[in-house]
């Protein structure tokens, strides 16, 4: 099965990461939650949920990994202010693979300076923030571009774990 990357910052939106965690999950996916303090609990935003970060980022290659998938809430703005967590970001977005960010998760991804001639949604606040970065924004459940993927909101959770999971049953390209 896959190893998904999932980039929790404390303060994250509590169903957008524990939806997804628990449908990858058990879907058999490996599924490695990524920080800025290894061994740290880091809490929702709604304090419905809480988790230990497993890595940081700078531990991790993100070669090692077939998707990440970023959860929205306070975690993404905090999250890009970790040089290494933004440059993760980076090189993973350069191999290709399934990225995935919704609501406030692609604040991480424009740090990262990926968002520049891509299609994104996210939410609304976030808007601006994306078209100043040189994307373009819909107001959609979902948007793919690529193998970049957003999504605007829990509401749009249903959807948006479908659609990673669909991506990881697509076969490798060769």
């Amino acid at each position: 099965m896959s190893k998904i990357a999932m980039l929790v910052g404390d303060g994250y939106e509590d169903s957008e990461f524990q939806q997804p965690y628990e449908r990858f999950r058990e879907a058999g996916h490996e599924v490695v939650v990524l920080g800025v303090e290894a061994g740290r609990v880091v809490k929702g935003k709604r304090g419905k949920s809480e988790i230990e970060i497993q890595h940081t980022a700078a531990d991790m290659p993100p070669e090692n990994f077939d998707a990440v998938v970023i959860p929205g809430g306070y975690g993404p703005d905090k999250l890009r202010m970790d040089p290494s967590m933004v440059d993760f970001v980076r090189r993973y977005d350069a191999t290709g693979k399934p990225l995935a960010a919704i609501c406030h998760g692609p604040q991480l991804l424009i740090e990262a300076g990926v968002v520049a001639g891509r299609t994104l949604t996210s939410w609304p606040s976030v808007r601006t923030d994306l078209v100043n970065a040189g994307a373009q924004w819909l107001d959609r459940p979902l948007v793919e571009d690529g193998k970049l993927m957003t999504s605007r909101k829990p509401d749009d959770l249903d959807v948006f774990s479908q659609a990673v999971l669909e991506w990881l049953e697509e076969p490798a390209e060769a």
